[in-house]
């Protein structure tokens, strides 16, 4: 039997930090699917659907990842893609109780669904979207922190870049 994995969140954008965590999760699952979380409580810079293409492009080379969108419980979720496990990232200590506040509620409505926490590579330990997100409003340079498609869409998003002139 396959294990699979759900890696929920909103990747708004998707960073290296986490493709470290998808790419270390290969080792350990089967497959693994980045489940983009649809809150529209949430106010975001990237649509799901351009989330959902930026995540597909970075993870292109892998033929056991799938990314899709998703509403409702985490856990319904996973039961539904038959998933037993759901895969967080940590980058520090910081990390730990709101993640562990949310393994243990997981937990509580499903206690089939484990989960496993990964740390990020102390590489990646300072990046998180919201810090990408402001560095590259302001044109800092943001290059080896994303995927370069990420890169070029925050260039593009934030107008340094015009439209869809790559020359």
């Amino acid at each position: 039997m396959q294990k699979i994995a759900i890696y929920p969140g909103s990747f708004d954008p998707i960073t290296n930090g986490h493709i470290d965590i998808v790419e270390r999760g290969l080792k350990i699952f089967d497959k693994i699917i980045v489940a983009i979380l649809r809150n529209p409580a949430k106010e975001t810079l990237f649509t799901v659907e351009e989330r959902k293409e930026m995540i597909e492009t970075s993870l292109n080379k892998y033929s056991n990842i799938e990314v899709d969108i998703f509403d409702g419980l985490l856990v319904n979720y996973a039961k539904k893609r038959n998933a037993d496990t759901i895969l967080r990232g940590m980058r520090a200590v910081s990390d730990f109780e709101y993640e562990f506040q949310l393994a243990l509620m997981n937990r509580k409505l499903n206690r089939e669904i484990q989960t496993v926490f990964l740390m990020t590579g102390l590489r990646w330990i300072f990046t998180s979207s919201s810090i990408i997100k402001e560095a590259a409003s302001f044109g800092g340079n943001i290059n080896g922190m994303v995927p370069p498609v990420v890169s070029w869409k925050l260039k593009e998003k934030f107008g340094f870049i015009e439209g869809n002139n790559r020359g």
